[in-house]
């Protein structure tokens, strides 16, 4: 009987032991936030690590912790510092993602980590596999067809230059041969990358970024025409576009004003 009383003493302890840690745990994610909210970001670091330390399962910390890498990340920047903070956010968000693996903040900043670095197959693959998880994600479908029009453009200004063309000189391109080359590689490109644009504006018609690079992809596509004729009218219709996505943006904006009262409107936190 004693010794009956003694294990069960042992795993009360035990669990007194678990409960204490899971407090702490979510102190040190109080700690965490404040230092994150004053943008204490290496101290906010400290406190979510603590924080999974004392509880692994305990996934908003987990988050917190990417997310705490994640903004201390520099798109762009090149250096051993920074490409050490971005994968220290994407490890920690694929630890988010074995626990859940539909986490959509997860998905979405390891695709946003790809996109800053221009790995745009990987971002590819995980804008996808947000929408798999939420088809209804405009910023996903956005960003793909953003991916797209960074992968076409390099091609599309290079083919100009090697003519002599500037992009401010109207099309279509009259070397047939480059013309082409450009057509039968990223035709069929340019085409997926509209359709994801037209679908982040089916679900958000206000989206005026996917007006902007609707205009951007159709005015270039249109120096493929193969006559003057269909590049004028590839050219009305991106211009179209580009009159709504100045008129959308002009409209939210009026709105935050009246919103707002009138003055000067600080932009929302992205």
């Amino acid at each position: 009987m004693r010794k009956l009383t003694i294990v069960i003493a042992a795993v009360a302890l035990a669990f007194a032991a678990t409960g204490c840690n899971k407090l702490k745990s979510r102190s040190q994610v109080n700690e965490g936030v404040q230092a994150f909210k004053g943008a204490q970001y290496p101290q906010a670091v400290e406190h979510f690590k603590n924080a999974v330390d004392l509880d692994p399962t305990f996934l908003s910390a987990r988050e917190y912790l990417a997310v705490a890498y994640y903004q201390q990340y520099i798109p762009g920047a090149r250096s051993p510092e920074n490409d050490q903070m971005a994968e220290a956010a994407y490890d920690q968000f694929q630890k988010v993602l074995e626990q859940n693996p539909k986490d959509q903040l997860a998905i979405m900043s390891i695709a946003s980590l790809f996109l800053n670095q221009q790995k745009w197959d990987d971002a590819k693959q995980w804008f996808e596999k947000a929408i798999a998880v939420s088809p209804n994600n405009a910023d996903a479908y956005y960003s793909l067809g953003f991916i797209t029009w960074s992968r076409w453009f390099p091609a599309f200004g290079q083919a100009l230059a090697s003519l002599g063309m500037r992009q401010e000189d109207p099309g279509p391109i009259k070397d047939k041969k480059v013309k082409a080359e450009l057509k039968e590689k990223w035709d069929p490109v340019i085409e997926d990358g509209l359709k994801d644009l037209d679908k982040t504006l089916e679900i958000n018609p206000e989206y005026d970024d996917a007006m902007s690079y609707e205009n951007l992809l159709i005015r270039e596509r249109a120096y493929l025409a193969d006559t003057k004729e269909e590049y004028e009218q590839q050219a009305k219709i991106a211009d179209a576009w580009l009159d709504k996505a100045m008129a959308t943006k002009k409209s939210k904006e009026e709105k935050k004003v009246k919103q707002s009262g009138g003055g000067i409107v600080a932009e929302p936190a992205k």
